[in-house]
């Protein structure tokens, strides 16, 4: 979804992030960027992770008890199956009232509620431009970085004309803040300043990271920001306005996976409206309106019930369904916690902050800054730093105390030499301390070439391998430097994003983070709490509350970057002013 509004709004418009473009020439096949479906499925290997996925979530369903204590009784899809297979749709309007939208006038383009109607058989393409909280770079048709762009700035200037009604001439007197994820690319952000500030005509704009703008907007200063978004889930912990690079984690599943996790569990339960697709638009609406209507996270709730659910299409009757269903509505989001369920195989499932690759533009990026650190300075650093990894379990104490400047020094690489020693880089990409989350302590004696290719080893299994959300919470807490920041963490876990909106996942996020704590800090936290309405708002617009507040604080005068001083520096003006470490 597209979150876009005035700061002064009560809530932003919400609109789908989607577009539809015309062909250009008639005949042309017709391409559609997916929804539900991904990479990785179809493997060999998909449904068999599936089926051992789904038997530790039965297990650990049987294994946590009821609260009047007693243990659940499993419920079998066979027994619900026979029932559903005998259920036939009764017909509730001879037409649904749904129609196709209308392009009888050939518009060149369609965005959001419109786009998502185009009747399948008209000549238009279907775009997503952004994919896994990043822009839907790909090979396919559309997939070009300025094809991506351009259909972004044909959305949101369609939706600041017709839903915010200001025309798009006006925008020179607007400023605007834009919300970046925490593991961004610096290329795909400088493009779409680019295209905010000169094609679009912004006067000026602030850029900003979401987890920062989600304590903002919850009104905490300091919380392990948990985004389970639609198609990713990314953590940080955030300390007085500042995001800890190293526990910057980038998990590449969401609340879709546990959409189509769901259908699968629904067909295996003899699902009755069976002509569903994972292809088609509208019956993807209709799985995530089930799995929001169905789907929970209570341990109290057991055995069969009976539900119904209205389909409603284009050129069909208005039906009405039965449906049966025992643990899949508890099975499909505990996904989230086991994700081999989701059968997703040979993806890169986790991402960490990864190092700059430079830019011609900004001469005075963090290459520059370690080819100019006097010999000296290194070679007391790298002491230092041999010292602080020898010791077992450390990290460089006072690392990312949170006061910004020279406290962000995990921006800078480790180790010595303009080009550093082999693992220089992979120092850069994981930090020290995620370093040592992977490696463990006391292997530092290795020859570094050894060292180097045990880290690519540690590093390429670590992001094949999808780690459960509870875990990925643990590892991001883990790698904040000090007890006393993991402390304030543990007794503020944030969650915000609409894929973990479920009844009864803030005690069951609570539960299962207590039982898998490190016994040390089990002492030490007085009470962990997991906030997933703070201030009883709605957990999807939390990081956009933040953009707003931020917009009219006094203290963030200094970090408007202006259309000029964007035309005259480039990029370089983002390392000047953005609040976090470009």
């Amino acid at each position: 979804m597209l979150r876009i509004g005035r700061a002064t709004d009560t809530l932003p418009v919400t609109v789908p992030h989607v577009i539809a473009r015309r062909h250009k020439q008639s005949g042309q096949p017709r391409y559609e960027d997916p929804w539900l479906l991904r990479e990785g499925l179809n493997k060999p290997e998909s449904n068999e992770q599936r089926q051992n996925g789904l038997k530790m979530v039965d297990q650990a369903i049987w294994s946590k008890k009821m609260s009047n204590g007693v243990r659940r009784t499993p419920v079998s899809a066979e027994q619900a199956r026979s029932y559903n297979r005998q259920i036939r749709p009764a017909v509730l309007d001879s037409s649904s009232r749904v129609k196709w939208t209308n392009t009888a006038h050939h518009p060149l383009h369609l965005v959001g509620e419109e786009a998502l109607y185009v009747n399948p058989s008209d000549c238009y393409n279907i775009h997503w431009p952004v994919v896994r909280g990043q822009l839907n770079v790909h090979a396919g048709r559309g997939g070009s970085l300025t094809a991506v762009l351009a259909d972004l700035e044909a959305i949101w200037s369609h939706v600041i004309q017709k839903h915010l009604e200001i025309p798009l001439k006006d925008l020179k007197y607007y400023r605007c803040i834009l919300l970046v994820p925490d593991i961004y690319n610096r290329q795909h952000i400088k493009e779409m300043v680019n295209m905010l500030l000169l094609n679009m005509g912004f006067s000026a704009i602030i850029v900003h990271q979401e987890s920062v703008c989600a304590t903002f907007g919850s009104g905490l200063s300091s919380a392990c920001v948990v985004d389970v978004g639609d198609q990713k889930t990314s953590l940080c912990c955030v300390e007085d306005g500042v995001s800890h690079r190293n526990s910057r984690l980038c998990l590449a599943y969401g609340g879709s996976d546990v959409t189509r996790s769901f259908f699968w569990l629904l067909q295996r339960a003899g699902f009755p409206y069976r002509e569903c697709q994972l292809s088609s638009r509208l019956d993807c609406q209709l799985l995530q309106h089930l799995k929001e209507t169905f789907c929970h996270l209570d341990q109290d709730i057991s055995g069969l019930q009976d539900h119904e659910f209205r389909t409603r299409f284009p050129e069909a009757p208005a039906l009405l369904y039965q449906v049966r269903l025992g643990d899949e509505k508890l099975q499909a989001p505990m996904g989230l916690f086991y994700p081999t369920t989701f059968g997703i195989v040979g993806q890169k499932m986790t991402s960490l902050q990864y190092r700059s690759q430079g830019d011609s533009e900004d001469p005075h990026d963090e290459h520059y800054l370690l080819g100019t650190q006097s010999k000296q300075d290194q070679s007391s650093k790298s002491a230092a730093d041999r010292k602080a990894l020898s010791r077992p379990g450390g990290g460089l104490e006072g690392e990312m105390s949170g006061q910004g400047g020279m406290g962000d020094s995990s921006d800078l690489p480790r180790g010595g030499g303009s080009g550093g020693g082999p693992g220089s880089q992979l120092d850069m990409e994981l930090g020290p301390s995620q370093g040592e989350c992977l490696m463990g302590a006391g292997e530092v004696d290795d020859p570094p070439s050894a060292l180097l290719s045990r880290k690519t080893a540690i590093m390429s299994q670590f992001e094949s391998k999808a780690l459960g959300l509870d875990k990925a919470i643990l590892h991001s807490i883990d790698c904040c430097a000090s007890d006393e920041t993991k402390r304030k963490m543990y007794s503020s876990i944030l969650v915000v994003g609409g894929g973990l909106m479920f009844h009864g996942a803030q005690e069951f996020l609570l539960h299962r983070i207590i039982n898998k704590m490190p016994p040390s800090f089990r002492r030490l936290v007085d009470n962990v709490e997991v906030i997933t309405r703070p201030k009883d708002m709605d957990p999807r617009l939390i990081a956009w509350k933040g953009g707003a507040v931020l917009a009219c604080l006094d203290t963030t005068q200094e970090m408007w970057i202006h259309q000029r001083e964007w035309q005259r520096f480039g990029v370089r003006m983002l390392r000047e002013r953005a609040a976090f470490v470009w």
